[in-house]
């Protein structure tokens, strides 16, 4: 069979996409696969590094704050239908696929207009607006957390399917992962992120709180500056004394990030979809701090269901400093009850079945 992938601008909604392709080829060996996505998202970078074709058209999304451009993002979400029309025509898939983003309404809209069959996939706990908006005239609609369901007109809930985000499987223990590391089984290992670019806020929120604890040994620590600010924050960890502190490394980029996710005890973090969703299929206590400069908020509503269900901490970025941030990672440290409590109720919400369930719905779907 042969099937459409759209979805892009951010690799939050790309990379789900490329794993559902690497899933349906497991099940349909026969499948033909493309993508369709804009012309300047990351899925110009990361689709053909998987080794699929991209079809483009040209759409843009909407900011968040009055500007002109969107009048520009208004018209080309009507033009921008014609043209993944043609991409559909041309290709003749027997399913269009999308998982979010402003790059999914032209060719998923196309595809129920022309009759294919349609599937999207929500990553977050609250469905963003293209979303909702597509719900209305595809056939199925997967999403990661049944608290989502509501967020749904009432006409579409039988659409709905809980599946959850399609992740990969971390390949390690954390007894193997804390033995290639050198952490003995009484140490605690924190593990913090801003992302792969990195966050100004993150980065001095936990640099401070490393300062504050770095006379106890109990504690080791990884902290991942990013590619933006590594020359500032290295200068600062040099002047706090981080980098001569035994067990605490400052680095760019964590290239070996399922290790060292495994290994944690702690884990300090955005809460991206697909973050939250690897933090979850392996139990860890989570410190999310929310990105408060995405769309409609959704990393702070994805952590606020967890933060309700006693699964993670939550702060906002205009609330939160280093002390506090220390304050909770030393109470995490010593309350080993609590510890595994969160990790236990985050586990909760893992699906590591995700990727089958999905593929699951596509192969039902396409083969109607």
């Amino acid at each position: 069979m042969r099937y459409l992938l759209c979805g892009g601008g951010t690799g939050g909604h790309i990379n789900p996409a490329i794993a559902i392709a690497h899933g349906i080829e497991k099940v349909d060996k026969d499948a033909v696969i493309e993508f369709a996505g804009t012309s300047h998202g990351m899925e110009t970078r990361l689709v053909p590094a998987a080794g699929y074709k991209l079809n483009t058209v040209d759409v843009y999304g909407f900011r968040r704050s009055l500007s002109p451009k969107n009048i520009k993002a208004l018209v080309k979400a009507f033009t921008s239908v014609g043209k993944a029309k043609k991409i559909i025509r041309a290709f003749k898939p027997d399913i269009v696929i999308g998982t979010g983003g402003y790059a999914s309404w032209p060719c998923v809209k196309a595809a129920a207009k022309l009759g294919v069959r349609t599937l999207i996939q929500e990553q977050n706990a609250f469905p963003g607006v293209t979303t909702k908006k597509l719900s209305k005239f595809v056939d199925t609609v997967c999403i990661s957390f049944d608290e989502s369901r509501p967020r749904f007109d009432q006409s579409v809930q039988n659409k709905l399917v809980l599946t959850g985000n399609p992740v990969k499987e971390n390949q390690f223990t954390r007894k193997n992962a804390r033995e290639q590391l050198g952490i003995a089984d009484d140490e605690i290992y924190v593990l913090s992120c801003g992302g792969s670019l990195g966050a100004e806020k993150v980065n001095e929120f936990c640099l401070d709180a490393m300062e504050i604890y770095k006379d106890n040994k109990k504690i080791k620590q990884i902290h991942s500056v990013g590619k933006i600010g590594w020359e500032q924050f290295s200068a600062v960890a040099e002047q706090k004394g981080l980098n001569a502190r035994e067990g605490f490394k400052i680095q760019e980029y964590i290239y070996d990030m399922p290790l060292h996710q495994a290994a944690a005890d702690i884990v300090i973090s955005r809460a991206g979809a697909m973050t939250y969703s690897e933090l979850a299929c392996l139990g860890r206590a989570v410190i999310f701090i929310p990105s408060p400069n995405v769309a409609e908020d959704h990393q702070y509503k994805n952590a606020a269901v967890l933060k309700d269900a006693g699964a993670a901490v939550v702060f906002r970025e205009n609330e939160l400093n280093g002390e506090k941030l220390a304050s909770c990672i030393i109470d995490l440290a010593e309350n080993s009850v609590k510890r595994n409590s969160m990790a236990e109720k985050m586990r909760s919400f893992g699906k590591p079945d995700a990727l089958d369930k999905i593929v699951n719905e596509v192969i039902k779907l396409a083969g109607k």
